[in-house]
C-alpha cells in the first residue's frame, strides 16, 4: 500500500525540484545537469579498504545531487529513479569500457552474456521502513536504460545479509569494516549459478546509491568472490566491478590525476 500512495501522492500533490525546491517540476534542469552532466569517473576512498573493485560514479555526493539522492531514498520520489537509473548506467558503461561490444575476430557482432547488475542489498527492515528497496529500483532502470544503448544487461539480487549490522552513520573508515565484515553472503539461487557456472565474474557489476568509505562494496566484491571459490584479488583483476550513482568528494579528488 504505500508504494500506491508513494505513486498517488506524486499525481496529487505539488510537486517541487528534490535539488533545490523550485516549483512544478521534480528534477528541474540545473539539478539534472548536476547528476547527469558530467562524465562518470573512477572514483577511490582514502583509506581504500582491502578488496575494493574498480568503482565509477557520476556525481559528487554533495548539494544538489545528495538532496535528489535522499529524496528517493528516505521520502519515496520514485519517479527520480529514472534520472538516478540514467546515471548510474552511465557509470556501467564508464566502468565496463568495451564488454559489451564484443565482435568476432571478422569483425561482426556476436551474442554476448548479459552485464549482471547486482544490488547491495538493504536491510530488511530498513527497506519495509522505506516501502522499496532504492537501490534495486535505480538497479532496475539502469538495466533498462544499458538495454536501449544495445548493452544486454539484467539485475540479479545475487546478495544477502546473513546477519544485522549496525547503522553506518557516524562510524568510520575502520568500524565501518568491522561493522560489515562477514555481513553479506550470496543467496541461494546465487550459488545454484555459480555451482553450474553460469555466472561470469567479469560480467558482474555491483551498484549502490552511494560511496563513503567503500566498506560496503568491498564487503560485497568479497562474498561474490568467495562464493565462486575465489578471494579478494579477483575483485580487483579482472572480477567484478561496481558503479554508484555518488561518491563523496574526496573520493573524486584522489583520482584528479
Amino acid at each position: 500500500m504505500r508504494n500506491v500512495w508513494h505513486e498517488l501522492s506524486g499525481l496529487l500533490l505539488p510537486v517541487a525540484c528534490a535539488g533545490c525546491g523550485r516549483p512544478r517540476t521534480e528534477l528541474c534542469a540545473a539539478c539534472g545537469a548536476a547528476l547527469l552532466g558530467g562524465s562518470a569517473r573512477r572514483v577511490r576512498p582514502s583509506p581504500t579498504p582491502p578488496g575494493l573493485p574498480e568503482v565509477y560514479a557520476a556525481a559528487p555526493y554533495e548539494n544538489a545531487v545528495r538532496a535528489v539522492l535522499l529524496a528517493h531514498k528516505e521520502r519515496g520520489a520514485l519517479g527520480l529513479a529514472g534520472a538516478l537509473g540514467r546515471a548510474l548506467a552511465g557509470c556501467v558503461r564508464a566502468g565496463t569500457g568495451r564488454l559489451g561490444a564484443a565482435a568476432d575476430p571478422a569483425g561482426s557482432p556476436r551474442a554476448v552474456a548479459p552485464l549482471l547488475l547486482v544490488p547491495v542489498p538493504s536491510a530488511r527492515s530498513a527497506t519495509a521502513a522505506r516501502g522499496h528497496d532504492p537501490v534495486r529500483r535505480i538497479a532496475v532502470t539502469a538495466a533498462r536504460e544499458l538495454r536501449r544503448a544495445g548493452l544486454p544487461a539484467r539485475v540479479l539480487p545475487l546478495l544477502r545479509q546473513r546477519r544485522a549490522v549496525a547503522d553506518q552513520a557516524g562510524l568510520g573508515a575502520r568500524q565501518r569494516r568491522a561493522n560489515l565484515a562477514g555481513a553479506l553472503e550470496l543467496t541461494a539461487a546465487g550459488e545454484r549459478l555459480l555451482r553450474r557456472g553460469l555466472l561470469r565474474h567479469d560480467r558482474v557489476i555491483l551498484v549502490d546509491d552511494l560511496l563513503t568509505t567503500g566498506s560496503t562494496l568491498a564487503e560485497a566484491a568479497r562474498a561474490v568472490g568467495e562464493g565462486r571459490g575465489g578471494d579478494r584479488e579477483l575483485s580487483v583483476h579482472g572480477g567484478c566491478r561496481a558503479a554508484v550513482v555518488a561518491a563523496s568528494p574526496s573520493a573524486f579528488e584522489i583520482n584528479r590525476n
